[in-house]
């Protein structure tokens, strides 16, 4: 009695036509007309044709390479299930009956390949370049319907959702919706990497604040995906061009900011700033040379430790850290902005509290009705569920789909709902504070210090000859410059907004 084992194989779990069911009933019936002993089945679930890297295939390899001699032949439904690259499927076919003497057979196409046999052969090509040129037709038809999809319809169709989104909807229906939890985290990483966080202490915050994506480059995916700017990135399809195009969910960060991100992550140098509380400034304040200064302790005669801002260059600056933070500490001092002008700012960001409120208050109504429609429509599936209109698992998904959107809904609401007193209570007490510049500073972590030193001075804070100096300084905090220089603390020489116009000098 001849003997034989088979592979069975369907590439989606809801294939029907190529279920393996059908394919084990077609091949029961082939062992059992001819007469032939089934020795071992190889099964793969949900497993493309598009190579020949299945779990059970590389059994089948294996079996056929210990057992060979005990088997005549190799039983397929059809030889599609075996494979859809033409190529690789007759050299591998021609392998097993040159190498192990084992015939391949397609059950339902009824074909005995046979290498040797000039009819058998051509069959096969046959049938193996028709399940490769439909497999191509197919693929062309999905990568246009997903090029249509991203490109014309704006559709996020990624199977991971993005943090910072839920998926809501179903079918063609289905969409990104901002998660607001999530979505604070998202701007948080965003304003962060702009303020020059380095991406260890991003990652920290981030975490712990309840960034739940694991991996070395979860927070680069992040800053790099153009999803949280309203876009959407599509791949080329024959002559239509890839890129990125405007989605329907709602963006997260601003697509200018955005921007900015992928500007800077392709310039940045990828060497780790690490964050050391004794020296603050490292990497902050520049030489002269325009290298920005490191930092480093110094162990002296006592056994102590001394801090230094070093350049990387020798003869430029050694700077004591304890005479640097001094005379930044008497700049912070000299910044600080005198009363009348503080009254002049409470006065305009009142101005501006009141304008913001008033937009949000539009936001918030229709929010609101936003919210009534989607409570509606809740109402109406528990109506359909208590008629017996909908079955259990239908009503479920929709009370789901619903609440969630009722969450979020509720969460924009509470965000954008106005609190003018508290706002206006935030503002005097913070406000007060810029009459005491160095207390501000003092009180400060790192990098509200690091923050503070290149938004105060736009990053051009240098150091030469023993003292600080800028070209470029907030106008606020710049009333008091002269003193400055007399004190030898900093030296701020006004950057020219206009460099065709030739001073008078000459120079």
């Amino acid at each position: 009695m001849k003997r034989a084992i088979r592979y069975l194989r369907f590439s989606q779990l809801g294939q029907s036509n190529g279920s393996i069911e059908r394919q084990e009933l077609y091949t029961d019936q082939y062992l059992q007309y001819n007469n032939i002993q089934l020795v071992d089945s190889f099964i793969d679930r949900g497993k493309s044709a598009k190579t020949f890297d299945r779990p059970d295939f590389i059994k089948l390899q294996a079996f056929i390479a210990k057992h060979y001699k005990s088997v005549d032949y190799l039983l397929v439904d059809q030889l599609d299930r075996f494979s859809r690259d033409a190529g690789e499927a007759m050299s591998l076919v021609k392998q097993f009956q040159k190498k192990y003497s084992i015939q391949i057979i397609s059950v339902t196409e009824g074909i005995v390949f046979d290498y040797d046999t000039p009819g058998s052969f051509f069959r096969a090509g046959l049938q193996l370049l028709l399940a490769e040129e439909d497999n191509i037709n197919r693929s062309i038809k999905v990568r246009g319907g997903l090029y249509t999809a991203r490109a014309k319809e704006g559709r996020f169709l990624t199977r991971e959702k993005p943090f910072g989104y839920s998926k809501v909807g179903e079918g063609k229906q289905r969409h990104l919706e901002v998660n607001e939890i999530e979505a604070k985290i998202v701007k948080t990483i965003y304003d962060m990497y702009l303020r020059d966080v380095p991406l260890y202490k991003i990652k920290e915050i981030a975490y712990q604040s309840g960034f739940d994506r694991k991996g070395n480059m979860a927070i680069d995916r992040v800053l790099a995906n153009p999803v949280y700017a309203g876009l959407v990135r599509v791949e080329p399809f024959k002559d239509l061009p890839g890129g990125l195009f405007p989605a329907i969910h709602e963006p997260i960060v601003d697509k200018t900011t955005w921007t900015m991100v992928q500007s800077k992550m392709k310039k940045v140098d990828k060497v780790k700033v690490v964050i050391d509380d004794e020296i603050p400034l490292r990497g902050v304040v520049k030489c002269h040379c325009g290298t920005p200064l490191t930092g480093a302790p110094s162990r002296g005669k006592s056994g102590k430790y001394f801090y230094y801002y070093k350049c990387k260059h020798s003869k430029h600056n050694n700077i004591s850290a304890i005479k640097a933070h001094e005379q930044f500490l008497n700049v912070c001092d000299l910044m600080s902005v005198p009363e009348r002008q503080i009254k002049e700012i409470r006065d305009g960001s009142y101005a501006s509290i009141e304008q913001e409120v008033k937009a949000n208050k539009k936001k918030v109504a229709d929010k609101k009705h936003e919210l009534e429609e989607v409570q509606r429509l809740l109402n109406a599936v528990e109506e359909k569920w208590f008629r017996n209109e909908i079955n259990k698992d239908t009503y479920e998904r929709w009370y789901s789909t619903y609440s969630d959107h009722i969450l979020t809904i509720t969460a924009a609401i509470e965000r954008l709902s106005p609190n003018q007193g508290k706002a206006f209570e935030i503002l005097d007490r913070n406000l007060d504070l810029l009459g005491d510049i160095k207390h501000v500073y003092t009180k400060s972590d790192t990098l509200q210090k690091r923050e503070f030193v290149k938004m105060v001075f736009n990053g051009n804070l240098y150091y030469q000859e023993g003292i600080y100096r800028t070209p470029t300084i907030l106008d606020i905090f710049s009333h008091n410059a002269s003193k400055m220089e007399e004190k030898g603390c900093l030296i701020y020489k006004k950057k020219r907004e206009n460099l065709s116009v030739i001073p008078h000098s000459g120079r």
